[in-house]
């Protein structure tokens, strides 16, 4: 067996990704090209890598296998590169992925707290929906991911070896509304009263239905403004625009003009916070962010 170079990177990218055409834009080839480098592999392999469905495609077993060592011989050729080079850091890179509002209050003190006391680890982040976050985690794009589970807090996917999870937290989502008008002054809002509001809420993907309309509302909701960005969520709750589903964790963030509310009437919808990795010792530095991020969870 004699793999190019080109097709493990491949097969890391569509690990990623999870499609051909994804992994195609974030390397720069075409889909086809990437087809072909898929193909290739299997041929110098003998087995097949992925499975191809109408959403995209999965690793088989054995592409999971091929994927563990790939990630070993490309960071190895990086290492290479960079000891030629003369261009080995005294700096630890450390790279974590985070559910969309962990980056308002979470990842900014872990950054902040890791550049303070310990300036030889360098702390890169992206942000992404839990289940792109494990992908990239098993492709070797990631060293942690901060992710959100609802109940019943099932593994975040069901390849094998199972990703290592830490519990960060845990908290019971509320809801946005604005200072002034209909819910002003109020702690709490029945779930039968939000059958008539405008709400502002993230588009779905093709991972997972993202936060905006409260879980499990009866009926058809009037989505009157989409936007993944919290910022933009929020000021247009400011705005008198309509509410927003919100982890309590954003209270410290919010603009002037907002208010936090309990949803009454329904069950509490709680999330549950994890850091994932993969199996295996953590490397130093990586055991350190892992501290701070725990560190760094609001209260």
């Amino acid at each position: 067996m004699d793999p190019s170079l080109t097709g493990l990177r491949v097969l890391c990218a569509v690990a990623e990704r999870g499609t051909f055409t994804a992994a195609g834009q974030s390397l720069g080839y075409t889909q086809s090209a990437v087809s072909r480098q898929v193909a290739g592999l299997e041929r110098e392999t003998g087995v097949m890598v992925f499975e191809r469905n109408r959403d995209g495609v999965r690793l088989t077993s054995a592409g999971l296998i091929l994927l563990r060592h790939a990630r070993v011989v490309l960071d190895a050729i990086a290492a290479a590169e960079a000891e030629l080079d003369g261009t080995l850091p005294d700096v630890h890179e450390v790279r974590v992925g985070a559910f969309l509002s962990a980056g308002a209050v979470l990842l900014p003190r872990a950054v902040q707290a890791l550049r303070d006391r310990r300036p030889d680890i360098r702390l890169t982040t992206r942000e992404g929906t839990t289940p792109s976050l494990v992908r990239a985690l098993r492709a070797g794009a990631l060293d942690l991911a901060v992710i959100a589970l609802r109940p019943p807090y099932a593994a975040p996917d069901t390849e094998l070896p199972a990703v290592v999870t830490e519990r960060l937290g845990e908290s019971t989502l509320e809801l946005a509304v604005p200072a002034y008008g209909r819910f002003a002054g109020r702690d709490a809002v029945s779930v039968a009263e939000l059958g008539d509001v405008d709400w502002v809420a993230s588009p779905s993907s093709r991972d997972e239905s993202l936060m905006g309309v409260w879980p499990g509302l009866a009926g058809r909701p009037r989505i009157a403004h989409s936007a993944r960005d919290w910022l933009t969520k929020l000021q247009l709750v400011a705005a008198g625009c309509g509410v927003t589903t919100v982890s309590p964790s954003l209270a410290e963030v919010l603009p002037e003009g907002v208010r936090l509310v309990r949803v009454e009437g329904a069950s509490p919808e709680r999330r549950r916070i994890l850091v994932a990795r993969l199996p295996g010792r953590p490397s130093p530095s990586v055991a350190v962010v892992i501290e701070a991020l725990r560190r760094a969870y609001p209260d």
